[in-house]
């Protein structure tokens, strides 16, 4: 067989999910939305996990079938062992975590309090350990994947966000880590950094402030924003078997932005 049969057959499932069972956290706002709705499209079965069972509800009835509703609060770092049998109980096993749930408080360092830079750290970091150390023995078993959502102020110097910027840093030490410590049992980890996308909380930090927009617009080398399923399709990559020789990376989806001046 050519290369060029031997591509030709394994191109369509090199990017597909099917058969995977994927829990994705923060799955109702708007990058969420994006990721889940390419995953579905990918074959994956996604199981939705946020906090608002409303938001979660509304989101699985639009994608269809091919989802489930999880109701989690990733900072429940207490409960997570349960929530993870939980899961395996209703659904059966998952063989990928994404851990995408953030939020962020927005201050300067000395208006910054301490239980708003814990709770932010929290929220990306302990919460996102504890639940990928819970549903670790599900992947292991299907020697699956996980996936962490960094950010471009995991390497750029961005005011006013120092409990943001210090979580999303520490995101891409723990997939070196984990990438080294899991491969030898056929687990990948892996994280995508988004730029500046169009998502409802853009628009809202971003609302009548053309000069910022401006300024934003004009770090992109590609000139636009980037779209949530820019992002879901970064993620496909990554969980799919194109991607199977591939882990302890960060992929920045950004439009250049990190790259210029």
């Amino acid at each position: 067989m050519t290369t060029e049969q031997y591509a030709q057959t394994v191109f369509p499932a090199a990017f597909s999910l099917e058969g995977q069972q994927v829990l994705l956290t923060g799955a109702s706002g708007g990058l969420g939305q994006g990721i889940a709705a390419c995953l579905v499209a990918a074959g994956a079965h996604v199981i939705l996990s946020g906090t608002s069972a409303e938001k979660l509800k509304k989101l699985s009835e639009k994608l269809g079938p091919q989802t489930g509703i999880a109701v989690f609060d990733v900072t429940r770092t207490d409960n997570v062992d349960v929530f993870a049998h939980a899961v395996e109980a209703e659904v059966g096993p998952i063989s990928a975590l994404i851990n995408n749930a953030g939020i962020t408080v927005k201050k300067p360092v000395a208006e910054m309090d301490m239980a708003s830079f814990e709770s932010v750290l929290t929220t990306h970091v302990t919460g996102a350990f504890a639940l990928t150390k819970a549903f670790l023995p599900q992947i292991t078993a299907n020697k699956g994947s996980i996936l962490f959502t960094a950010s471009m102020a995991s390497f750029l110097g961005l005011p006013n966000v120092s409990g943001y910027a210090a979580a999303k840093s520490a995101l891409l030490g723990l997939v070196r880590t984990l990438s080294v410590e899991l491969a030898p049992a056929g687990v990948r980890t892996n994280a995508v950094a988004p730029g500046w996308f169009d998502t409802p909380m853009y628009r809202q930090a971003t609302r009548d402030d053309p000069q910022r927009v401006e300024a934003i617009l004009r770090r992109i080398p590609m000139k636009e924003l980037g779209q949530p399923e820019d992002i879901g399709w970064a993620m496909t990559y990554l969980l799919s078997p194109a991607a199977r020789y591939v882990t302890g990376q960060t992929l920045v989806v950004d439009g250049g932005a990190v790259n210029a001046l």
